[in-house]
């Protein structure tokens, strides 16, 4: 079975309800904590997919954290072998920058549950065509990105214009958060730096409202979760290894 190089920045943000369907359809992992081992130069020899989580640093902190260059040259390297890869968050603006894009501030910071609205392509996309055409999503972030030339625009919401985007058809960057569940949520709203973030706000957003909110759209993001993966699993083409044979 094929596996997979995972990319992690900080050890609260993770594969979340992704896992799971990874270990059920026998997916091998391989944990990359850049938080913990900054200086890794992981390499993708013997490797089936990429993906690369989310986390609060900025594409123009690589004077801070050096492995952002480095995850661009493994993003590089994949493409070049034409591995999938999956971006979520942090992650999809690396591949944004690998791919040539802008990658900078957002006009305000999405925190919370947002309407997420599918482009033309994004209905007829194979891995996001399941969502209605308006759900709701949780997002946090406070930067975005350009469209890679070449890319397909999938998604937006109504203050972040690039919400998921494919190039060719096994990459995929997707700058919400379909992998969170309910504790998740909660233990992110705990994170000091979350909680220094939010307070910076002033307001704007508030955490109380999140969590009143979560019940109400937690059940929709988990099925909408298992169906994306499940779909992006496709692609690295072990479909035939899950059938059932016919019965003589």
């Amino acid at each position: 079975m094929g596996k997979i190089l995972v990319c992690q920045h900080v050890p609260y943000e993770i594969l979340g309800t992704f896992n799971p369907l990874l270990k059920e359809q026998g997916f091998r992992l391989r944990y990359i904590n850049f938080g913990r081992t900054p200086d890794a130069q992981p390499t993708l020899d013997g490797y089936q997919g990429l993906v690369i989580l989310g986390g609060p640093m900025c594409i123009d902190q690589s004077d801070r954290f050096p492995h952002l260059k480095y995850e661009m040259k493994l993003i590089e390297q994949a493409l070049k072998q034409d591995l999938p890869i999956l971006g979520i968050c942090l992650g999809a603006q690396l591949i944004a920058k690998a791919l040539g894009a802008w990658v900078g501030p957002n006009r305000e910071k999405e925190i919370g549950w947002y309407d997420l609205e599918l482009t033309q392509d994004g209905r007829a996309d194979p891995i996001l065509g399941h969502l209605k055409p308006l759900e709701k999503i949780f997002q946090w972030h406070g930067d975005t990105f350009t469209l890679p030339q070449g890319a397909v625009h999938l998604a937006a919401s109504p203050s972040c214009t690039q919400q998921a985007f494919r190039y060719g058809d096994k990459v995929y960057g997707l700058q919400f958060h379909l992998e969170v569940d309910e504790p998740m949520i909660e233990r992110w709203l705990q994170v000091p730096r979350h909680i220094a973030e939010l307070d910076a706000l002033k307001g704007k957003i508030d955490p109380q409202q999140i969590l009143r909110e979560t019940p109400q759209y937690i059940g929709r993001l988990k099925e909408l979760s298992r169906l994306t993966f499940a779909e992006f699993l496709k692609t690295f083409g072990f479909e035939k290894k899950y059938r059932t044979p016919p019965s003589r």
